[in-house]
């Protein structure tokens, strides 16, 4: 592709907007994006396309009247953000070998280097606490192996995959629902700026789109695609990450799932998956060997560092605090259930007042978490 045909490109993508893939394709099957504008200028565009595309083209060519073509392009660029399009060499190569690849990808910070292996983190984002703990644990034990994590930046799973894997020095990329440009959800706003620091995040669509529901199902297939493998790690029954699973199948790529509590709806989608076969693996260290194993068949293991850390395991303490954190649970309980559950398991009473001073000693050395004052949660320390 010429260089002088991407500020073309934008002017295509942007004139667009978001939610136009079919009628993009159609224009892009018409040739170069230059002699598309040159079309749209002289009104001769609607002539070229068929019927149910030629009130859109007399829109875009109403659009085109007076547009900046080099001006606009170079506002982008001073802005950090980059574009790349199907046929260049810097187009992702997983991104190109999935069905209906983006014509277009903008991106900020750095796209994925293509010989390392990269993993797609997902899950629930009202993730339990141990999904929060996992999810952690993943995201540094990928990031020290050398895996790539990508993600949707969405707050629980994905975010807390991704900001593991940014402090553990790793690379992660966004594939954001919106315009690279748009921060969302806002809450993420430090994980945005370590990602465009030290990792990417990229879209399919033109900068200044913000987020709309309908824009997010289909940005899962970019996180699958840019990935080798899909990690579950918490998912209802009915989630929007068993989307981004489907399509991972549909382009070839594997499944693993966390497995989960058969009582948790947040593990229900995850052990459903493992039933119609994804990969179980419970501990980083089963995926990396998972990875590892891929790998060798693959030749895609180049620069895994299987020599990473990767051990999770419970914290046991002593004493009347190791008892009391045995009975905790990963959902939040009440004070008056975490004190029927430690008399039948230990035959023993313990008085109120020495049960709350207990717990709070646990929250504050970071074994528990205590919820509205009386409801208290077990937490795992790495």
């Amino acid at each position: 592709m010429e260089r002088q045909e991407k500020p073309y490109i934008h002017w295509l993508c942007q004139s667009l907007g978001a939610g136009n893939r079919s009628f993009l394709r159609a224009l892009v099957g018409l040739g170069p994006a230059r002699e598309i504008f040159d079309l749209a200028v002289s009104g001769k565009l609607a002539d070229k396309l068929a019927g149910r595309f030629q009130e859109k083209a007399a829109l875009l060519s109403e659009r085109s009247k007076g547009f900046d073509v080099q001006g606009e392009y170079e506002h982008l660029t001073r802005r950090g953000i980059h574009l790349v399009a199907q046929g260049e060499a810097a187009y992702p190569k997983r991104l190109a070998a999935i069905p209906d690849q983006p014509c277009v990808l903008y991106y900020a910070g750095a796209l994925p280097p293509e010989e390392k292996q990269a993993v797609a983190l997902i899950g629930a984002r009202d993730c339990s606490e141990y999904g929060r703990y996992m999810a952690g644990q993943f995201g540094a034990a990928l990031a020290r192996a050398g895996v790539q994590v990508i993600s949707g930046m969405a707050r629980g799973i994905d975010s807390i995959g991704q900001e593991r894997a940014l402090k553990e020095g790793g690379y992660s990329m966004g594939v954001l629902g919106c315009g690279v440009d748009v921060c969302y959800p806002r809450e993420n706003r430090a994980l945005y700026e370590a990602l465009l620091a030290d990792g990417g995040v990229c879209s399919e669509y033109p900068p200044g789109v913000g987020p709309r529901a309908l824009l997010f199902p289909p940005r899962n297939r970019i996180i699958s695609g840019l990935a080798d493998a899909v990690l579950v790690i918490e998912a209802r029954e009915k989630s929007g990450t068993l989307i981004t699973v489907d399509m991972a199948l549909e382009q070839g790529r594997e499944v693993y799932a966390l497995p989960g509590r058969a009582t948790d709806p947040l593990s229900s989608g995850c052990n459903r998956l493992i039933r119609q076969g994804a990969g179980l693996v419970s501990t980083p260290g089963e995926l990396l060997e998972e990875l590892l194993c891929r790998g060798e068949g693959t030749g895609t293991k180049a620069g895994m560092n299987t020599e990473a850390g990767v051990q999770t395991a419970l914290v046991f303490l002593e004493g009347s605090a190791g008892e009391l954190l045995s009975v905790l649970d990963f959902n939040p309980l009440p004070v008056q259930e975490i004190q029927r559950r430690y008399e039948e398991k230990y035959g023993k009473s313990m008085g109120p007042s020495q049960l709350f001073k207990e717990l709070l000693d646990l929250c504050a050395d970071g074994f528990a978490g205590q919820i509205g004052g009386s409801y208290f949660v077990r937490i795992l320390k790495s």
